[in-house]
């Protein structure tokens, strides 16, 4: 997850959205820059000092070669703005053409522009993620590949004490202990679907490079290694059979940075100066469980902190991104990363992604998930916020996701005291959903898996707590649209990425509302349980929101008939004793409009 600089993001999508559809290297450019002459597998195959990389220097591109004594690994990456236009470091005209597919929509942001968000989308409102990978065998938390190789890190330790040195057991071998072997895909997609999730989606990459599907252009994947299992395409079988819609996220973008941890040494002890196993060679293998394999192409290879992404690693993430659309047709694709990545990579993924759900569907029906997407380009995408919520109503469809506990599965959350353990609480987590869909957004709920595909009883109990929440008032949320207001209330959020904590501060005097399609219902919804009298200012005669005149008003889950009048400064409420259990979390007030 990540991060950046929001001024860079307009900067970068000006320049994206004025790129032609043809063009060349900048003039004084290195011949060979931004060309594909070899493979990504060949790239890696080359004795490192033999590689050729490129970076910006004092405003021009040079190339440039590995430097041993200088060299310290990079982490995201701090990619410069090219001649011409670029992102991530890569410029937005491709060397090849023809990589955005047969339809109408090109590799460029105006072209982008004319999408629509489609209706079964922003009816389904909520969803489940699986975010998993062979970063969870050591149930440690996320980020483990990478912070396993940096000496005296907690995850360094954890390895040293568990596995050995990360130049003796290194991260390709915890790929092979990712087994899955009690992993029930219909069993978990059938809890989640009674949970209320009417979306689901796996994760296919994470920054680690290893891939959860058959993939024909990353050897390192999950059917030929670990679990032996087409993950993903399990993934997307049990939910289509069960009626959840199916995406993949994408994270792979960034391995050419985060994973330069693994091409370390440690500075001091007993292995000072000995190379982790990111400096290993497909030669080293012989005889071993991965004999045939290159580390390389897993780790990435070791390059200077300025080096710009090889032409022949965007074109083997355009290719290994389009290979999972061909094969599993995904209705929502997710990337990890603050607008399309990877310059022309992304922008081609992206358009091909548009144009080859409209082949397949007849219609549109894709979402495309990217983060920190300025005003000027929402329209062109669902923007997603990382654990984030939003002060008001966003004009286009929008997501918010965050995780019940960590990205990738740690053991001392379920360990932590009370019936959730350390986990988000169910009471955060359906406020989280409330305000997301008040205010025209969809939350989807990160469940970390176990390394043997199963999740934790604590997990389940947030899980149960949430469908019970949702049986009862599920009326107020699916296939909704915001009202006026989004709500009303003491407390508010913070708004923006990673502030989604603020959603704790929600009380029982906080109200969020929905209304249905047709706009002949008002849903209320009370973040808590309200005392027995209650009101709602703008829901009264002389409200700045117009409600206009109410015909009649219900509380969701009960027949109990409750007292209500609509004044001129609110709607009064007399609520009925014997609410259902699930209504301490919120209340649902249903108000029918004349």
């Amino acid at each position: 997850m990540e991060r950046r600089e929001f001024c860079k993001l307009i900067a970068a999508a000006a320049a994206a959205g004025a790129i032609p559809a043809k063009g060349q290297s900048a003039a004084g450019t290195p011949p060979g820059f931004n060309k594909l002459h070899q493979t990504y597998e060949e790239f890696c195959a080359t004795p490192e000092s033999q590689r050729i990389f490129y970076a910006l220097v004092d405003g021009k591109i040079v190339e440039k070669r590995l430097n041993n004594a200088d060299w310290s690994p990079t982490e995201w990456g701090e990619a410069p703005e090219l001649p011409g236009g670029s992102w991530d470091g890569v410029p937005m005209l491709a060397p090849v053409e023809g990589l955005n597919g047969d339809g109408p929509y090109k590799a460029n942001w105006d072209s982008l522009l004319e999408y629509d968000a489609p209706e079964w989308y922003r009816d389904a409102k909520f969803g489940i993620w699986a975010h998993w990978s062979p970063q969870c065998v050591p149930e440690y938390g996320d980020w483990y590949a990478r912070n396993m190789y940096e000496e005296g890190s907690p995850d360094y330790r954890f390895q040293n004490a568990h596995y050995g040195h990360p130049s003796e057991f290194g991260y390709k071998d915890l790929c092979a202990q990712w087994t899955l072997l009690n992993w029930e895909p219909e069993a978990l997609i059938e809890r989640y679907k009674n949970a209320g999730a009417r979306l689901f989606i796996a994760l296919a990459n994470h920054h680690d490079g290893f891939d959860a599907w058959n993939s024909k252009h990353q050897p390192w994947n999950a059917v030929s290694h670990g679990p032996h299992r087409d993950v993903v395409g399990e993934w997307a079988a049990a939910a289509r059979r069960q009626g959840l819609r199916f995406g993949v996220t994408v994270h792979q973008a960034r391995n050419w940075w985060w994973f330069q941890t693994a091409h370390g040494a440690d500075k001091s002890g007993t292995f000072a100066g000995i190379s982790y196993d990111g400096r290993m060679t497909k030669a080293e293998g012989k005889g071993q469980w991965w004999d045939g394999l290159d580390p390389q192409i897993l780790y990435g290879v070791k390059h200077p902190k300025d080096a710009l992404p090889d032409a022949s690693y965007v074109k083997n993430f355009y290719d290994r991104t389009r290979d999972l659309i061909d094969q599993h047709d995904p209705d929502l694709l997710y990337f990890d990363n603050a607008l399309l990545p990877l310059g022309w990579g992304g922008m081609n993924v992206g358009a091909y992604f548009y144009n080859h759900n409209l082949k397949t569907r007849g219609k549109m029906e894709a979402v495309l998930n990217i983060k920190n997407v300025p005003d000027k380009l929402a329209k062109a995408v669902v923007a997603d916020y990382e654990r984030g919520l939003t002060s008001g109503i966003m004009p286009y469809a929008w997501q918010s996701e965050t995780c019940i506990g960590e990205w990738h599965y740690r053991r001392s959350l379920f360990e932590g005291p009370g019936a959730f353990g350390s986990y988000l609480p169910p009471r955060d987590a359906i406020h989280w959903l409330v305000d997301t869909v008040s205010k025209n957004g969809t939350f989807i709920l990160n469940i970390p898996g176990k390394p043997d595909g199963t999740i934790d009883s604590k997990e389940i109990a947030v899980l149960d707590e949430i469908a019970a929440w949702l049986k009862v008032n599920g009326e107020a949320i699916f296939e909704t649209r915001p009202w006026t207001i989004y709500g009303e209330g003491p407390n508010a959020v913070t708004s923006g990425p990673f502030q989604g904590a603020s959603i704790s501060a929600m009380g029982s005097k906080d109200i969020r509302f929905t209304r249905n399609k047709a706009n002949t219902v008002i849903y209320a919804i009370f973040m808590g349980l309200p005392e027995e009298k209650a009101q709602i200012a703008s829901l009264g005669l002389s409200s700045k929101s117009n409600p206009g005149k109410i015909q009649n008003v219900t509380v969701l889950g009960t027949d109990a008939k409750l007292k209500w009048t609509q004044e001129a400064d609110a709607l009064h409420l007399q609520l009925p004793f014997g609410l259902p259990v699930a209504n301490s979390y919120g209340v649902a007030v249903k108000i029918a409009l004349s």
